[in-house]
């Protein structure tokens, strides 16, 4: 799995966050909603600076956006794309990519 945060993305974090170098966001999977790869579950964020039990990361502008081990069902075989386009939507979108990865187990 590979986490892409943009650059506009990273910007909103910091803004409406107050997020800078050394923290970081832990992006899991909840009950109820929807995604365009889940149907009953939605993707949150939470600031979590004491990133463990890795399953992906990536750290753009110094900020560590990861997910847990524990979500690893949430996210298998895709990628996440986290983008922020104000004239799109006054809040971050995620998008969604396939990546091939098939079930190890």
């Amino acid at each position: 799995m590979k986490i892409t945060v943009t650059d506009s993305a990273s910007k909103w974090f910091e803004d409406e966050m107050g997020l800078s170098e050394g923290n970081g966001v832990r992006f899991y999977g909840k009950v109820y909603g929807k995604t365009p790869v889940h149907d009953g579950f939605s993707l949150a964020l939470t600031r979590d600076d004491n990133p463990r039990d890795i399953y992906a990361e990536t750290v753009k502008d110094g900020v560590t956006y990861y997910v847990g081990e524990g979500d690893e069902w949430f996210f298998k075989g895709y990628d996440l794309i986290v983008n922020y386009d104000p004239a799109i939507s006054e809040d971050l979108t995620f998008g969604y990519r396939e990546n091939g990865e098939l079930d190890k187990n």
